[in-house]
Parts: C-alpha cells; sequence; structure tokens
C-alpha cells in the first residue's frame, strides 16, 4: 500500500508541472506562483512523510486519517485541472494539424484561461466536499425506513420494528459525544431488537471501551444482538503472538457484551410471541477471498426448520450471492453491511452511484434474487478516510409484516 501511495504522488508530482500552467495562466503575480508551490510542496512532503512511517502496528488511525485527506483534498481534485488543460491542449493541436497553422496562430489565451478557471473551480469545489465530509458528513446519521415481508411470519410479529447499523468503526471517533445524536435517533424509533452487522472497530478492541457507555444507552424491548466484521478479527495489524491477538477478540467480544450486546458466532436465538417465532442468526465474517470465510451458516441454522420466518446477520454482502440466497436452510432476509457506499457517491432517490459498486455489485439498499432479499447498510462510522460526501451514514429501521 505504500509503495502503491508512493507511486501515486510520483505521478501527481510529474503533473504538478503542467497543472502549474492553469496557474501561470490565472496570474502574473510572482508571490501567488510562489505560494502555490510553498503549499504544494509541503503538502506532498507530509503526504510522503505519513506514508513512509505508516506502520501495522500503529495504535492510533491519524496517520490513516491524514494520508487519506491530503490526497482527496489537495492532489485527487487537481485532475480537474489536467482534463481541462488536456482538452485545449487536444483542441490546439487539432487545428494546427488541420489546418496546416503555426502553433501561435491558433493559440487563444482567453479559452486557456476560461478552461484553467474551470478545472480550478471544480477541483476546488470537490475539495471543498470532502472538507465538508470529515467536518459535517459523518455525523449526519440518517434514518432509512424499509417495510419487509417475511413469508411465514406470525401476526404477533406484524409491525415489529428492528434497527440495523453496522460499521461503527469506533477507533475513528475521537469524541463518543459527538454520537450521541446518532444514539438519540436510534431510541427515538423505539424499536422492538437491535441487529449491529460488524466491524465495531478498526483493529483493536481498546477502541470501543470509551463508547461502551453510549451504546449502553441504545433501548431495545428485546434486546440487542451483533455479529464480527472483517475489521473486529485484528487481522490489519501486528501482533507479538497469536495469543494476544485472540485476546483482542475476546476483549471485544466482552466490551460489547458490557455495551448490552450479544454476538452470535454462528449461532442463532429465538424472538417469541404468543407462540410465533422469529429466529435470528448471525454468523461470523464470510468475504470473497482475500478476506475471511469463518462464516458457517450450517452451523448457525442449527435444527432451525426450513419453514421458519428467519433473519441473518452478515457483514458482508458477497455471502448472500456466494451462500446464502442457494442455501436449503430458506433464508428470507439478510443484513449486511461492510462497504460503507465508500463513503463517497450520489445516493439520491432516483440516482445511485458510487465507485464502491464496481467491486460490490450490491452495495447499498435492498436487493431480490432468487426469492431472497438482502440489505445493505451504508455504515454508521467512517474507515481510511475521515468523512462522509453524498453516502450518508445510516441507521435502517425495518417493519415486518
Amino acid at each position: 500500500m505504500q509503495k502503491f501511495f508512493l507511486i501515486i504522488t510520483a505521478i501527481f508530482l510529474f503533473l504538478e508541472v503542467y497543472i502549474y500552467q492553469a496557474v501561470r495562466t490565472l496570474t502574473d503575480s510572482f508571490w501567488i506562483k510562489i505560494a502555490y508551490w510553498a503549499v504544494t510542496l509541503t503538502v506532498y512532503g507530509v503526504f510522503a512523510y505519513e506514508i513512509t512511517h505508516m506502520s501495522r502496528s500503529d495504535k492510533d488511525p491519524t496517520r490513516l486519517h491524514v494520508v487519506a485527506s491530503l490526497f482527496l483534498i489537495f492532489i485527487l481534485p487537481k485532475l480537474f485541472v489536467v482534463l481541462f488543460l488536456l482538452i485545449d491542449d487536444i483542441f490546439r493541436t487539432g487545428t494546427f494539424l488541420f489546418n496546416f497553422a503555426k502553433p501561435g496562430e491558433n493559440f487563444f489565451p482567453e479559452r486557456r484561461k476560461l478552461l484553467s478557471l474551470a478545472g480550478l473551480g471544480l477541483g476546488a469545489a470537490l475539495s471543498t466536499l470532502f472538507i465538508d465530509g470529515i467536518t459535517f458528513g459523518k455525523y449526519r446519521h440518517k434514518v432509512r425506513k424499509v417495510k419487509i415481508k417475511i413469508p411465514g411470519l406470525g401476526k404477533s410479529f406484524k409491525g415489529y420494528k428492528i434497527i440495523q447499523i453496522s460499521d461503527v468503526h469506533s477507533g475513528s471517533f475521537d469524541n463518543p459525544e459527538k454520537l450521541q445524536h446518532a444514539i438519540d435517533l436510534i431510541n427515538e424509533q423505539k424499536p422492538d431488537l437491535v441487529l449491529f452487522t460488524g466491524d465495531m472497530v478498526n483493529n483493536r478492541a481498546e477502541e470501543f471501551k470509551p463508547f461502551i457507555p453510549l451504546f449502553s444507552t441504545i433501548q431495545a424491548k428485546d434486546g440487542k444482538l451483533a455479529t464480527l466484521g472483517n475489521h473486529d478479527y485484528g487481522d490489519y495489524v501486528d501482533w507479538k503472538s497469536k495469543e494476544e491477538k485472540s485476546e483482542n477478540l475476546k476483549t471485544l467480544v466482552e466490551y460489547e457484551k458490557q455495551a448490552g450486546f450479544e454476538n452470535l458466532r454462528n449461532e442463532s436465538r429465538v424472538i417469541e410471541k404468543n407462540g410465533d417465532k422469529l429466529y435470528i442468526l448471525g454468523v461470523e465474517n464470510w468475504g470473497l477471498k482475500p478476506f475471511p470465510q469463518y462464516g458457517d451458516l450450517d452451523k448457525a441454522l442449527g435444527n432451525i426448520p426450513e419453514s421458519a420466518p428467519k433473519i441473518l446477520m452478515s457483514h458482508d454482502p458477497s455471502h448472500f450471492d456466494a451462500i446464502v440466497k442457494k442455501h436449503p436452510g430458506n433464508v428470507h432476509l439478510t443484513l449486511a453491511g461492510h462497504t460503507h457506499g465508500m463513503q463517497f457517491g450520489l445516493d439520491l432517490k432516483n440516482v445511485k452511484w458510487s465507485p464502491v459498486q464496481y467491486k460490490y455489485p450490491k452495495w447499498a439498499d435492498l436487493y431480490e434474487s432468487e426469492g431472497k432479499l438482502l440489505y445493505v447498510n451504508r455504515g454508521f462510522g467512517v474507515l481510511a478516510y475521515p468523512g462522509r460526501v453524498g453516502v450518508l451514514p445510516e441507521i435502517t429501521l425495518f417493519e415486518l409484516s
């Protein structure tokens, strides 16, 4: 990863000479040009330093947040400048070749200035969005209400309300109090049941410890259940021993228990009302390689009747297409997370797009396949880039029928 980012840095530094042409086109001020290069070289210097000093043993995610933020705010938006300058250069070259004119006769300074201004303006707008995403976006939690019909569900469960949250990544937040409004939103829905579908931490159990009192205040009549996500196992950091890594996972499960969440690890629980039953299943993380495949749906199903109404918590949505939808256990509804909607995209009523869809075609909202349903939650927290643009953090309220 470090090598990849260093290559990207080198490419953008090379492009900076080209990008600088937009600045030269718009101003003759010596001091503005000096200031531009001073800021640019400082950003690249900090960026390269942070990358080369990142380590899997880091407990604090700040360095990763700095790298992601600098790249998205100061480096990536400059592609707009490159694009607009390239358009002008292609146009000028084509005009010269087809008209057999001299280069100087086809140089239009006003057009060059306009395109330079457009490129810099769009780049600045994108930078502003990423800054807003860090400052405010990651706290704009939204309740999405979804009505679900589950075959065989008893009358006692009609109107039953389930809250799903996923991907808290508590290590990405420095102050639990800033999430109080999100917890209040959950409690305002007066859920019967709360389900958490994995990734409570980035890597280490200790990240969640300051958040235990806050998450303990989440109220649900029939309790709070959870399952594990890929980050909960601590696979992305170095440990002194296998025992230390194993102990970290045990500690996380205990911390979640202290917050009132019972972790289902390839097992199930039944909720019974007036003789009607609803089975909640939870599997450990199962994802396409290289993600771990600890989940065991057969074990979670146990002796549950095929016709019984079931809801499965499985962190990674790829589990649904690979295993769940064709499984004879007949799980009608699967709840997943994992994708975060990449924390960036267009998430409108009739238009949904995020770069993550090219890896996870089922990346947000409700999907149906072979008569089975999958809901992918956009995530409660953030990872790497400490913000959200377009794809807001989600609290899902399901009403069963």
